[in-house]
This record gives structure tokens, sequence and C-alpha cells, in this order.
């Protein structure tokens, strides 16, 4: 879906519309990217992807909570090397293709971003954010000093634009925000998952094999949406919202609140694809209705004076 109201400019990256797959659902490999791209996408992020394969936790690994799903996959992966053979074929594509790293220290990261973006990779997301595998994800996120440090390193290994995707399991996501773009984050991707769980009363048992997991879905739009608020008035770098996307209006909301385009994940899980062009075109319709002739003239509308 391309229109001239919805077309722009992300950190370097051609959009045709401001609707983008989150990382973590439907992302390795090229055929089922391809479907999310038929559907509408105007880019695509990829499962997050380490220096080793990884299997993941043992099941149940979903659990579906009343307003979303509470996941802990355990970042399952078949590693960079495999991996690398379907981002050369995810070129064939016709939006960007995003990459999620993650590692274990710095140099993991900074080596992951490098065989991703030689790989042809469009810009990589660093998943510091994910809260529930220990020494990486949100540890890294929660920490400005390593944050700083793995966002630096990356960006002076590859040429590719570097987004940072936020924990929001923080006290203040605003200073993180600046952490990242002070070591060269070109975007922010705001936010992931919140800390959660489910027990089984029939058991009294946790119910995923982790304990704990990531909440997502409409719960924490609420929650996403302040993030992107509070950090447009922080930093200068396009804001990418993320966080119980399921229709146009909340893809406006965050849009007035900062951010310049919206990750959609569980809302493709529950509702399927189709969810891309259906936001798409409210947004569209929206634009026209209000009169703005394109969608960076509402990016922060809400923060007028």
């Amino acid at each position: 879906m391309s229109n001239n109201r919805l077309n722009l400019d992300l950190a370097g990256l051609s959009l045709s519309n401001p609707t983008i797959l989150a990382s973590g659902i439907l992302g390795y490999s090229t055929e089922t990217l391809q479907r999310i791209v038929e559907a509408g996408a105007g880019a695509v992020v990829t499962k997050s992807v380490g220096m080793k394969p990884r299997n993941g936790y043992a099941n149940p690994t979903v659990v579906q909570a009343d307003c979303g799903l509470i996941n802990a996959m355990g970042l399952p992966n078949p590693g960079i090397a495999v991996f690398a053979g379907e981002i050369r074929k995810a070129k064939k594509l016709s939006v960007p293709v995003i990459v999620s790293v993650y590692g274990f220290s710095a140099e993991e990261y900074a080596v992951v971003s490098t065989k991703a973006a030689d790989s042809g990779a469009d810009a990589i997301e660093l998943n510091v954010s994910c809260p529930h595998v220990e020494e990486t994800g949100s540890e890294v996120g929660q920490c400005t000093k390593v944050l700083g440090e793995v966002t630096a390193k990356v960006k002076s290994a590859v040429d590719t634009p570097v987004f940072v995707k936020l924990t929001p399991n923080v006290t203040d996501i605003c200073d993180v925000a600046e952490t990242a773009v002070r070591a060269g984050a070109d975007a922010i991707t705001a936010m992931n998952t919140i800390k959660a769980m489910a027990i089984d009363t029939e058991t009294a048992l946790p119910i995923l094999s982790n304990k704990h997991g990531g909440l997502s879905g409409s719960a924490i739009k609420p929650v996403a949406l302040r993030c992107v608020y509070d950090i447009y008035e922080r930093v200068k770098v396009p804001i990418i919202g993320c966080g119980g996307v399921r229709n146009w209006r909340d893809a406006v909301e965050f849009m007035l609140a900062g951010a310049v385009a919206v990750q959609i994940g569980t809302a493709v899980a529950l509702e399927g694809p189709g969810v891309f062009k259906s936001v798409a075109r409210g947004i569209e319709a929206y634009l026209k209705k209000k009169q703005f002739k394109s969608v960076k003239e509402i990016v922060g509308f809400s923060h007028r004076k």
C-alpha cells in the first residue's frame, strides 16, 4: 500500500506507510516475512538473532491474558551464521528489512550486527529489552553504562541505521533513551514487553515454564504511549511506537505522542496480518479528514503549546 500521505523517511529508510512488523512475530523465514509485506506492512523486523543457535524455553511459552499475551520464548533462533542466508533472501522484499539482534556482550552485539548488515539488513534493531532472558535483553537496557557501550560499539561497526528497542522495566525510560542517543542510536523503539506472569489455580504453579514472561497487547498501550510522549520531549531522533497497536486510532495516538511509525506484533498473532492494511487505511482516512498532507505533520502534534 502506497500513498503520498503515508510515505515517510525513517532514519534513512523509505517506508510506503508507517506500519512495521514488530520483532518476535513471523520473523525467521523470507516466506513468512513476504506474507506480512503482501498484507501491507511498510517494513518488517525479524525475530531476534544472536551469535549462536538457541533452542529457547520448553513449553508452555505463551499464555493468553485478558488484554494480550504473556510470552517467554527464550530467544529461540538459528544463530546469525545460518540466518544470514535468510537475510540475503529477504532482500527481494519490497520493504526495508530490519534485523533484531541480541548478545551477551557489546562485542557479541557488534559481531552479530556486522554479519547482519553485511548480509543486507537495511537497519539493525538492538534488543536490549527482552524481559525474560538473563544477562541479555533488559539487563542490558536497564544499565545505562552497558547500553551506551553496546550502542556505541555497534554504531562503530556498521554503516546501517541502528535502532535501540527499550524496556519499560526501568525507573526512567527517558534517561535510557538519552543514553542510547548520545551513544549514536539513529532511532528509538518504545517499547518492549512488561515483565509479567500467570498462575494456574488448579496446579497452583506458574503457567510459563520460565515462570516470568513479557506482557504484550492492548493492556500495555497506555504505558507505551506515555513512554513515547515523554521520550519525544527529551530526544531528537525518530521514535517508533510499539505496544498494543490494534487499529488506526491506536497508531494515530502514538503519532500524536511523537512516534513517526508504529510496530505491530500481538495484533498480528490474534487478528491476522490484515491488520496492517486496516491500520494504514485508517491513518490515511484520518489525515484526509483532518486535512493533513502527510504523516509527519501529526508526529508530536499533541505537544503543541
